[in-house]
C-alpha cells in the first residue's frame, strides 16, 4: 500500500485598501525608529536608511506635507490604519482627531463594549453615521456620546433588545436615518418603535427586519411624531398592522417584502389613498394580482410597485406583461418582467436603457430628484429581495439568473451605497452555490458573473479600503473560484496576490474570507506555486498563530488551504519553512472545533506524504505532542476527523523513526478499536485504518 494524499475544496455555508491592514505601530519621536517614518528615496542598502546620528540628504520628510493632504491620506485608510499613522508622531496624531475624519464610523469589524466605546467618545463629537454589528456593540452605542448622530444601521440584532433600542433613541434625537437587519430583530416589539416615534421627531427612515409585529399604537406614533418619515421598511415581520400604516401621509417609499399575514384587500383599499406614495415593494409576498392591479389603478402618486418572487404573480405571465403595458405609466417589476428594461421606461432619456441602466444613471448628471430618490430607494429594494432569493434557492429560477439575476447583482455592486454594494457581493456569493454540504455551485451562474465582467469588479472592491466590501467580495471570490473557469480567471486577473494580501489583514473577518478563496483556488495544481510565490503560505500559516482562538472558520478554511498545498512536493516545503508544521500540530493538539481538526489532520497527512523527496515526515512524527494528538483524534466522534488522523498515521508510520513513536503513544491499540469500529464506515475510513495498522507492522516483521 502507498501513502494517500487528499484534496478537499471549502465548504461554503450561508453564513450567516489596496493596502492590507496592519498592526498598530506606537513608536516614541525621541527613539531611532522614529525617523523611519521620513523614508529615504530608493534606499540601496540598509546603510542608506538614515538614523539619528547618519541623516541623509535626499529624503522626503513626510511630515512636512500640508495638513490638507495628510487628512486626505487618512480618509482613504481604515480605522486600524489611521491609528498606525497617527502613532507615527505627534503633528500627525493631532491631524489624527479631525472632525471631518469622524464624522462616519464603522465597528463591525471590531470587538465594541462600553470601554472601547468611551475610549473613542472624545472623537465623535462630529459623528453623524454609524454602523455595528451585534447585541454588545448596540449597548456600547450610548457610551460614545455622540449626541449629534444622524445615521445608525445595525447588522445582526437578533439579540437586541426594547430596552436597548429605547435608550439608544433617547440619547439621540436628531437622528434621521435608523435601520436594522438583515438578520431578524426577535427582541424588538412595538414598545421600542413607539419610544423611537416619540424620541426621534426628526426621523426620515426607519427600515427593520423580522419584527415579530408591529402595531397600530406604534405606527400610529410615527405618524404622529416623525412628520418627515417618508421612507418604511417594515421586512420580514410576522405582523405589520396594514390599516395604521394607510395613515401614513408622509410615505413616499414603503417595503413590506417577506412580511406575513396581510390583508390584501385591505392593504390595496387603504394604500392606495396615501398621497405621497412612489414606491412599493411587496416582494416575497402572498399578494394577488387582483391587489396589484388595484393599487396601480388607484394610488394616483405610485410610480414603482416591485413583486420579486411572488407566486401567486408570477405564475400569471400574462398579467406581468399587461400591467406593465397600460397601468398609466406605472412600473410592475417581477422575476419574469424584463428588470433593466422597466427601469428604463422610467426616464425620458432613451439613452438610458438595457443592461446599462443602473450604470449610465449613475454617470448622468441630471436635476430630477424624485427619480434619483426612486432609483436609489430602487437600488435598496433589488439588493436586499435578491440577497433573501439567493439565501432560499427556490427552484426553477435559473433561468432568471443566468439571464439577468446575476447582471443585476454585479450593477448594484456599482451603487454608490455602500451596504448596497456589499448585500449585492453577498448576494453573488449566495446564489451561486446550489449545494452547501458538498460545495458545488451552479456552473452556468458562476460563468454568466464572469461574462458580465464580474470577476474584475470583484477584484476591484476587494482591493478597497472598506473593510466590509473586502470580506463580501472576497467571500464571493471564494465561492466562484470553485469552478475551474472562475478560477482560472481570477489567477489571470491578479485575484491570489490580493488574496494573499487581504489574508495578512487586522480583520478576522476579511482575513477569514481571503482564506477560503486560498483554499478553494489551492485545489488547482495550477495555482499552487502562484500562491506560494505571492507568499500565500505565510500569510496562512501566520492566520493559525494570529487567531488561535478566533473561531473556527478562519482556522478551517487555512489549514484547509495549507492541506491543498501540502500536497504539493514544493510547496509543502513552503509550508515547513513557514512554521506549518508547528501550526497545524497546535490546532491538532488544542482546537476543539471538528472542521478544524479535519484539516489540520488532513494537512499533516500531505506534508508526511513525502518521505522519499524531503524531510517533512520525519518533521511531523518529531514535532512536540504531533503524534500523540493524531491518536488522539481517531477516537473523535466525528468520521472525517478519524479518517484524517488514520492517513496521517499511515504516512507517518513510513519513517522507521516514528514507528516506535506511534506505538508508543498508543497508536496501535487506538488504530485496532478504530478498524473494529469502523466495518460500516466509508470505505476511506476503512483504508486508512487498515493502512496505518499495516504500516505499523512492518516494524515488527523486521
Amino acid at each position: 500500500m502507498s501513502r494517500r494524499v487528499r484534496r478537499k475544496v471549502a465548504k461554503k455555508g450561508k453564513e450567516k485598501l489596496l493596502l492590507p491592514s496592519y498592526p498598530e505601530l506606537i513608536v516614541d519621536e525621541n527613539d531611532d525608529d522614529f525617523i523611519h517614518s521620513i523614508l529615504p528615496i530608493n534606499p540601496t542598502s540598509i546603510s542608506d536608511i538614515p538614523t539619528k546620528n547618519h541623516p541623509r540628504s535626499d529624503v522626503v520628510d513626510w511630515t512636512t506635507l500640508p495638513d490638507d493632504t495628510v487628512i486626505q491620506l487618512f480618509s482613504l485608510l481604515n480605522y486600524r490604519d489611521r491609528a498606525s499613522l497617527s502613532s507615527s508622531c505627534k503633528i500627525w496624531r493631532n491631524l489624527g482627531y479631525t472632525p471631518c475624519l469622524w464624522e462616519s464610523l464603522d465597528l463591525r469589524a471590531h470587538h465594541c463594549d462600553a470601554t472601547t466605546a468611551f475610549s473613542l467618545s472624545s472623537r465623535c463629537s462630529n459623528l453623524r453615521r454609524l454602523r455595528f454589528l451585534g447585541a454588545e456593540s448596540a449597548d456600547a452605542i450610548i457610551h460614545l456620546k455622540a449626541r449629534n448622530l444622524r445615521d445608525i444601521s445595525g447588522d445582526y440584532c437578533r439579540k437586541m433588545t426594547d430596552a436597548t433600542l429605547s435608550v439608544i433613541a433617547a440619547r439621540h434625537e436628531m437622528l434621521e436615518s435608523l435601520q436594522l437587519g438583515p438578520d431578524f430583530c426577535e427582541r424588538i416589539s412595538s414598545d421600542a418603535i413607539r419610544a423611537v416615534a416619540i424620541c426621534c421627531p426628526k426621523l426620515r427612515k426607519l427600515r427593520l427586519s423580522g419584527v415579530r409585529e408591529i402595531d397600530s399604537d406604534s405606527i400610529n406614533a410615527l405618524a404622529k411624531n416623525c412628520v418627515n418619515l417618508c421612507d418604511i421598511g417594515f421586512t420580514d415581520c410576522l405582523k405589520v398592522d396594514e390599516t395604521a400604516l394607510g395613515n401614513m401621509g408622509s410615505l413616499r417609499f414603503l417595503s413590506v417584502a417577506g412580511t406575513s399575514n396581510l390583508k390584501w384587500g385591505l392593504v390595496s383599499h387603504l394604500w392606495s389613498k396615501l398621497p405621497n406614495l412612489i414606491g412599493l415593494d411587496v416582494s416575497r409576498t402572498d399578494v394577488s394580482p387582483t391587489a396589484i392591479s388595484r393599487m396601480t389603478f388607484s394610488c394616483q402618486s405610485l410610480r414603482v410597485l416591485c413583486a420579486l418572487n411572488c407566486a401567486n404573480v408570477e405564475e400569471d405571465s400574462t398579467f406581468v406583461t399587461s400591467s406593465n403595458g397600460g397601468s398609466k405609466g406605472k412600473l410592475l417589476l417581477s422575476l419574469i418582467s424584463d428588470i433593466f428594461k422597466g427601469v428604463g421606461s422610467l426616464f425620458a432619456d432613451i439613452s438610458i436603457k438595457g443592461k446599462n441602466v443602473f450604470l449610465d444613471w449613475r454617470d448622468t448628471k441630471r436635476n430630477d430628484k424624485k427619480l434619483d430618490d426612486i432609483m436609489i430607494w430602487l437600488e435598496w429594494v433589488l439588493s436586499y429581495s435578491l440577497l433573501r432569493i439567493a439565501e432560499s434557492n427556490p427552484q426553477g429560477l435559473d433561468n432568471f439568473w443566468v439571464s439577468q439575476g446575476a447582471t443585476l447583482l454585479l450593477s448594484l455592486m456599482q451603487s454608490s451605497q455602500e451596504d448596497v454594494q456589499e448585500r449585492a457581493a453577498t448576494g453573488l456569493a449566495t446564489f451561486v452555490v446550489i449545494d452547501d454540504e458538498n460545495t458545488s455551485i451552479d456552473g452556468q451562474r458562476a460563468e454568466a458573473v464572469m461574462r458580465g465582467g464580474g470577476v474584475q469588479l470583484l477584484l476591484n472592491l476587494a482591493s478597497s479600503w472598506r473593510e466590509g466590501l473586502q470580506a463580501e467580495s472576497a467571500k464571493a471570490i471564494a465561492n466562484l473560484s470553485v469552478n475551474a473557469n472562475v478560477a482560472k480567471a481570477v489567477a489571470d486577473e491578479g485575484g491570489i496576490t490580493i488574496l494573499a494580501n487581504l489574508a495578512r489583514s487586522m480583520n478576522r473577518l476579511v482575513a477569514e474570507e481571503a482564506a477560503g478563496g486560498l483554499w478553494n483556488l489551492s485545489v488547482g495544481e495550477e495555482h499552487k506555486g502562484a500562491i506560494a510565490e505571492a507568499g500565500g503560505v505565510k500569510a496562512l500559516v501566520d492566520l493559525i498563530f494570529k487567531w488561535s482562538t478566533g473561531g473556527d472558520g478562519v482556522l478551517e478554511r487555512a489549514a484547509g488551504a495549507l492541506a491543498n498545498l501540502a500536497a504539493d512536493d514544493k510547496c509543502s516545503m513552503e509550508v515547513a519553512l513557514a512554521g506549518g508544521v508547528h501550526a497545524l500540530v497546535m490546532l491538532a493538539r488544542n482546537c476543539k472545533f471538528e472542521g478544524v481538526q479535519e484539516q489540520a489532520a488532513r494537512a499533516l497527512a500531505n506534508l508526511a506524504a513525502h518521505g522519499d523527496s524531503n524531510s517533512n515526515n520525519s518533521a511531523v512524527g518529531q514535532e512536540a505532542g504531533a503524534l500523540e494528538a493524531l491518536v488522539q483524534l481517531t477516537r473523535s466522534p466525528h468520521e472525517g476527523v478519524r479518517q484524517e488522523a488514520a492517513g496521517a498515521l499511515w504516512n507517518l508510520s513510513f519513517d522507521d523513526r516514528n514507528r516506535e513513536a506511534i506505538a508508543s503513544a498508543g497508536g496501535v491499540e487506538a488504530l485496532v478499536a478504530l478498524a473494529q469500529s469502523c466495518l460500516n464506515a466509508s470505505p476511506g475510513l476503512q483504508e486508512r485504518a487498515a493502512g496505518a495498522l499495516w504500516g505499523l507492522s512492518v516494524s515488527e516483521a523486521n
